[in-house]
């Protein structure tokens, strides 16, 4: 079943972040049948890492653009696992394999997140993840995320 979009009011039950942190603005569709999500985020100018990443030429980190890769996959399992985030239960960073940066991240831009699960493995999940500005690529990588109840 392929369900459309979520808007940012319904992100926030499924995201345990706030700003600056939360890095996905939408949800552009979500394909349960195929493990499958497209998510997009506005980059601007007021971004609170571009001042010091770089003075006079600001870039988007690195860092930063996996883990909004890691939001938009934690997205996709919570919507698909019919689960939300809560005090029982987090998902963490288990592993960043094959990480390939193409091209920087401005201000005006907006990314496209693509994510789709790779494999599971008990309560360790693997995706596959890039995003994208205006058609090119400017990072991919495979994620592992574990699932852990507290």
């Amino acid at each position: 079943m392929t369900e459309r979009g979520m808007d940012i009011y319904q992100l926030q039950e499924y995201l345990p972040h706030d700003y600056p942190f939360m890095f996905i603005d939408r949800v552009l569709d979500i394909d349960e049948e195929n493990m499958k999500l497209v998510a997009l985020k506005n980059v601007t100018a007021n971004e609170p890492f571009f001042p010091g990443h770089f003075p006079g030429h600001p870039v988007m980190p690195g860092v930063l653009l996996l883990e909004a890769m890691a939001q938009a996959s934690a997205i996709l399992f919570f919507k698909t696992q019919n689960k939300k985030p809560g005090d029982d239960a987090i998902f963490y960073y288990a592993g960043v394999d094959n990480a390939r940066f193409k091209q920087p991240v401005q201000p005006g831009d907006q990314l496209r997140f693509t994510v789709a699960l790779k494999r599971q493995m008990k309560s360790l999940w693997k995706f596959e993840a890039a995003a994208h500005v205006d058609g090119k690529l400017c990072v991919s990588a495979d994620l592992m995320l574990a699932y852990k109840v507290l």
